[in-house]
């Protein structure tokens, strides 16, 4: 499948896993690109970046394909973490949750390819006047944390397309070869997929998680934390119900943070409490039923779209 994403990151497929906090490790960066798309660790949760070179090094061990660092930026000052990618050459960075200018600066005089993670048509902008070689643009119905806009990915994605000239890969709600097909009718030139790397086997996550996934409808998710501008996409369950509820009483900050932080969220995806922890997850839980392997789940997405390419040339 040719086209400037995958001749840009020198992957087969241009389909790309997310970011996913706390499960995107070595093991499944190095399925996904062995498959031919682009795998990625996440940097910032590490505890100190000299764990993120060991974790890069084991994905080179893993896999002598692509991949890529993902960068969720937040309190955390991300400038060591960079420079660890840099030093270890690694072919491609992303950056999600705010502006990239600081670790595109970093970056400078390197052949690093940038993506850059977006959920409005004036992001999408800013980002390829810094200098990113693609966009993800993620819908509403994405997993984990989204635009404020409550725009869908079937109206954003033409909308940033037409807007830049650098490559679109589309996000939110994409879980299968259809909604690649659909991607690219949109105008996307490749996908990014957060929930449906979780539920397989190359993946950290606890089984109750990848279960929840899997059983879970198409209305099972929510959205927690808009009260406080950062709104994201969870499985509903009794943490993000109650965390919804706090937020509709007006808790602040503070009073949500017990809830909404790293650990509560690791209690779920890691161990297993369903009680006291919570997942992300998109809309597209309701499109999953199974926990295949990576290698497996691009077989079936590359038939499922030459199926969904099938039906428009016979109706078109």
């Amino acid at each position: 499948m040719p086209n400037r994403v995958s001749q840009t990151f020198g992957i087969d497929y241009p389909i790309i896993q997310g970011g996913l906090a706390y499960l995107a490790f070595a093991e499944l960066a190095a399925a996904v690109s062995n498959a031919g798309g682009l795998g990625q660790i996440t940097a910032t949760f590490f505890k100190d970046a000299e764990r993120l070179r060991a974790e890069i090094r084991k994905v080179k061990q893993l896999t002598t394909r692509p991949f890529g660092i993902n960068f969720a930026l937040g309190r955390r000052p991300v400038d060591h973490f960079v420079d660890v990618a840099i030093e270890e050459e690694v072919p491609a960075i992303s950056v999600t949750a705010g502006n990239p200018s600081n670790v595109f600066q970093q970056l400078e005089g390197t052949d690093i390819k940038k993506l850059v993670l977006v959920a409005s048509v004036r992001q999408a902008q800013k980002a390829e006047e810094l200098g990113a070689d693609a966009v993800i643009v993620v819908g509403t119905e994405g997993g984990g944390h989204l635009g404020r806009d409550d725009v869908g990915t079937i109206v954003l994605v033409p909308k940033v397309a037409a807007a830049v000239s650098i490559p679109v890969l589309a996000s939110g709600g994409l879980v299968d070869g259809r909604g690649y097909a659909a991607a690219l009718a949109l105008g996307a030139e490749g996908i990014e997929m957060g929930t449906r790397f979780i539920a397989t086997k190359e993946c950290i996550a606890h089984p109750r998680y990848k279960e929840a996934i899997v059983n879970a409808r198409e209305n099972e998710t929510i959205i927690i934390k808009k009260s406080i501008g950062i709104p994201a996409r969870g499985l509903r369950s009794e943490a993000t119900e109650k965390i919804a509820q706090m937020e509709e009483k007006g808790a602040t900050f503070e009073e949500l943070w017990p809830y909404i932080n790293g650990e509560a969220n690791q209690k779920f995806i890691q161990d297993g409490d369903a009680e006291e922890g919570f997942g992300w997850a998109g809309q597209g839980v309701g499109l999953i039923d199974d926990i295949p392997s990576v290698k497996q789940l691009f077989d079936n997405i590359l038939e499922e779209a030459q199926s969904a390419r099938k039906r428009l040339d016979d109706n078109i």
